[in-house]
């Protein structure tokens, strides 16, 4: 393959065979709407000749010739519409040049070794995944709309902060070797043509929203299901065509870094798990408690060396740590890393679109106070109230003064956890939809300002952020935040035990001198003499499910915990 074309790599020739084929399947679609035109273009030739003459040809010609006419417009109504859909483009956070020139350094020297185009540009994406996107579309807008522009390389945020410069040129580049198929013909107007019906499907799915969209619905509907059938008589072609492109750039980034390409790989599982760790365990609670966690990369390099760290089978990994990050080939590292963070936590939690009292980034010194005290307190405090709401007396003489004993004798007697679960799941689930109505309405506000949504603008100076639009999640489309939930809804005995784990918390904090803590790899942690205590969970479960207080009041009495006292919910 040449720097502009495909050649003899496995894949290649497969690859265009599949856009050709593509292409084929354009070209019948366009026959098939001029068909009846060239049909009634013969039949007034040969009238005009002399043959084809009397009434039953004129009523042919001019059957045919309203039959052209139709099948015309609506040929032209879907062109029109795969021309103007706007293709799905993943939510990313742009990189300029100016903010990383040694990475575009570094994946320019990569792209001339493999002998490919360079990617027009580079973006990350809050995962640990890489790969090309082809942002050359009419509909995107931008300078993107030049014919020949190379696609942009998105790359996995958390693979900057855990790897090493060397090791991220070799995972890099399999994928900058993509940039080949980008540049030859048929499989650009291939791909062109497959995202263009996969735009033109999403959107006549869309709701019709305003007069105009709704007057048209019916005809938006029709011109989908066409785009709809010829997307589906394209998937196999178009998968096996991709399949040929990556199989054509492994084969062609072999001779670079090959041997440490696969130790990086190990890097890459690795990473995954890490940043999954961290999302699920660190990051979901403080996004639960209104805060956005604004260092997440480099919470995953603290995680992952915490799992090296109590991991045999991850020793020597955090000897790799001396080596220069990758991290290293930004500007502003930790300006980057913030815009990542937000963008993930919009991703996986759909939070506000702005920074605000109810949705603030915190730091990961401040996450035990910020996050972990609060959301004992809150949680604790919402305990109580479901109490009181059911009624429920003090279990001691200190007017109504909130304490950890009114909670295990009301479990220890069997009577009410049902209840008590379902009150919880209701007033948690009424919190969340009226978080999730002020996080509509603030996105809806800052839709016109210029550095308000998906930008991290909003969390700091916007000269120091990295970062180039107005609104990175207007390329999203309609489709509701958050794209990705990291769980699915809790149950109501979860909640419970969760509730009822952060009033026993809070309790060993005001009367036991223990102290909120983070765990990187289990996220919010209770500790005592200083040391993490991850054996509460059990003698919880223990009440909740059997009403058998007696586990708990035995880890109540080794960490020195007082039922009996006032416990502060705010």
């Amino acid at each position: 393959m040449s720097g502009t074309g495909t050649g003899d790599e496995p894949g290649a020739w497969a690859a265009r065979a599949r856009a050709l084929a593509l292409l084929r399947i354009r070209g019948r679609a366009t026959a098939v709407a001029l068909l009846p035109a060239a049909l009634a273009v013969v039949l007034f030739a040969a009238g005009a000749q002399g043959f084809a003459d009397g009434g039953g040809w004129d009523a042919a010609r001019w059957a045919v010739t309203a039959c052209a006419v139709v099948v015309l417009l609506i040929a032209a109504a879907v062109a029109a519409a795969v021309a103007r859909a706007k293709p799905a483009v993943s939510p990313t956070v742009p990189l300029s040049e100016a903010a990383a020139p040694d990475l575009y350094r570094l994946v320019r020297e990569l792209a001339d070794r493999l002998g490919v185009p360079a990617p027009s540009a580079i973006a990350l994406t809050p995962d640990c995944d890489s790969w090309l996107e082809d942002r050359t579309h009419p509909a995107a807008g931008g300078p993107a709309r030049r014919a020949g522009v190379a696609p942009v390389l998105v790359i996995g945020s958390p693979f900057l902060w855990w790897m090493r410069v060397a090791e991220l040129r070799a995972v890099l580049a399999p994928v900058v070797a993509g940039t080949s198929a980008s540049a030859q013909p048929d499989i650009a107007a291939a791909r062109r043509f497959v995202r263009g019906l996969d735009g033109a499907v999403a959107d006549a799915s869309v709701p019709a929203r305003g007069p105009v969209r709704r007057a048209l619905r019916l005809p938006r509907a029709f011109v989908g299901r066409i785009a709809r059938i010829l997307l589906r008589s394209c998937r196999g072609h178009a998968a096996e065509m991709e399949r040929g492109v990556a199989a054509a750039a492994s084969t062609r980034a072999q001779a670079v870094d090959y041997g440490l390409r696969i130790v990086a790989q190990e890097q890459v599982g690795l990473a995954y798990a890490g940043w999954d760790r961290l999302l699920t365990r660190v990051a979901l609670p403080a996004w639960r408690m209104g805060r956005w966690p604004s260092q997440l990369d480099a919470g995953v390099v603290s995680a992952l060396t915490e799992l090296s760290r109590r991991d045999r089978l991850a020793e020597g990994y955090a000897s790799r740590l001396g080596e220069r990050p990758a991290c290293d080939l930004l500007e502003e590292p930790g300006a980057a890393d913030e815009a990542a963070s937000l963008l993930a936590a919009r991703l996986f939690h759909g939070g506000p679109a702005e920074t605000g009292p109810d949705w603030a980034p915190v730091d990961w010194q401040q996450y035990p106070d910020e996050v972990v005290d609060r959301k004992w307190r809150s949680e604790a405090a919402r305990l109580h109230r479901v109490l009181d709401a059911m009624g429920v007396p003090p279990a001691t003489a200190l007017g109504g003064v909130p304490t950890l004993a009114r909670v295990v004798e009301h479990l220890a007697a069997g009577e009410g956890g049902e209840e008590l679960a379902a009150g919880i799941s209701a007033a948690v689930a009424r919190e969340e939809a009226e978080a999730q109505e002020r996080g509509q309405g603030a996105g809806a506000a800052g839709q016109g300002g210029a550095g308000a949504p998906g930008g991290p603008g909003a969390a700091g100076s916007a000269e120091a952020v990295p970062v180039s639009g107005d609104d990175l999640l207007a390329l999203w489309g309609p489709d509701p935040l958050p794209l990705f939930p990291l769980q699915p809804p809790r149950t109501g005995t979860e909640l419970l035990a969760d509730h009822v784990a952060a009033m026993v918390c809070c309790a060993a904090v005001d009367t036991a001198g223990a102290a909120p803590g983070l765990d990187w790899l289990d996220g919010p942690t209770l500790l005592v003499d200083g040391e993490r205590r991850a054996d509460l969970g059990s003698p919880v479960l223990s009440l909740i499910e059997d009403g058998d207080a007696g586990p708990l009041r035995s880890w109540l009495a080794s960490v020195g915990v007082r039922t009996d006292k006032p416990v502060r919910l705010v």
